[in-house]
């Protein structure tokens, strides 16, 4: 028979031995909740690897391509009431009317400069491109950047586009300075555009503001930024160079 020092000794060796098994439950009961949790994980990331997949498939069976324009407050429209009257919208309109199969992006930022446009353009390429419309140099010029800096900038977008899809084609929007930034200065200025195009074998809108720089009745206030028929100039100015490219 087993005395009562024996009895006490038993029982503390079984609430010992409970207390393991209890707080063994305990770790495999975490460790089974841990791996579901994990595979669960796992599953999620594989639908959503899926779900992109299955949207990138959609939107290049659907047949949409993509016309980037990627240029400051011109593009952006600034001034306008409606960023719809911007030429962007406006060449929009126009494909749509003639169901060529292109979606416009705007990407214009009111006072961007080349280098600010150089610092976003690997976010912009997240997006497919067909046609890249680089309107960009207007404000190096009248804050009289260096026309060396400006040129640079405009080559090392051109250069991230062409990386991104050698198959991108790209139409640079030439710009043209007001006399009073020096005559040396905005005659140097305007040939950066044609010597970048040839250079690059890129498409070329000799002058985007073309009858409608220096006319007032076209421009707001401030004479720089277009009202809104003077963005439907710049629309047409656009799609003369834009049209024999979409109509291919």
């Amino acid at each position: 028979m087993l005395n009562l020092k024996n009895k006490h000794l038993i029982l503390n060796m079984n609430k010992n031995t409970m207390k393991i098994f209890i707080n063994f439950c305990y770790f495999l009961l975490f460790a089974i909740l841990l791996s579901c949790g994990s595979d669960s994980s796992k599953n999620q990331n594989k639908t959503q690897k899926t779900a992109v997949e299955t949207g990138n498939a959609e939107e290049k069976s659907s047949g949409t391509k993509t016309i980037l324009v990627f240029g400051d407050s011109l593009s952006a429209g600034y001034g306008l009431d409606d960023v719809n009257d911007a030429f962007p919208s406006i060449l929009q309109t126009k494909i749509d009317s003639l169901s060529l199969g292109y979606t416009v992006i705007n990407s214009g930022v009111s006072g961007e400069t080349t280098a600010g446009g150089k610092s976003r353009i690997n976010w912009v390429l997240n997006e497919y491109i067909d046609v890249f419309i680089l309107e960009l140099g207007a404000n190096d010029g009248l804050r009289g950047v260096p026309l060396s800096e400006t040129k640079k900038n405009l080559q090392a977008i051109i250069d991230a586009v062409l990386a991104k899809n050698s198959e991108t084609k790209i139409i640079l929007a030439g710009m043209q300075l007001p006399p009073n930034m020096g005559q040396d200065y905005i005659t140097e200025f305007k040939t950066i555009f044609p010597e970048l195009a040839k250079k690059n074998n890129l498409y070329l809108i000799p002058f985007l503001l073309q009858d409608v720089g220096g006319i007032p009745e076209l421009n707001q206030a401030d004479g720089i930024h277009p009202t809104v028929e003077g963005h439907k100039i710049l629309a047409k100015n656009v799609w003369e160079v834009l049209a024999p490219i979409i109509n291919l």
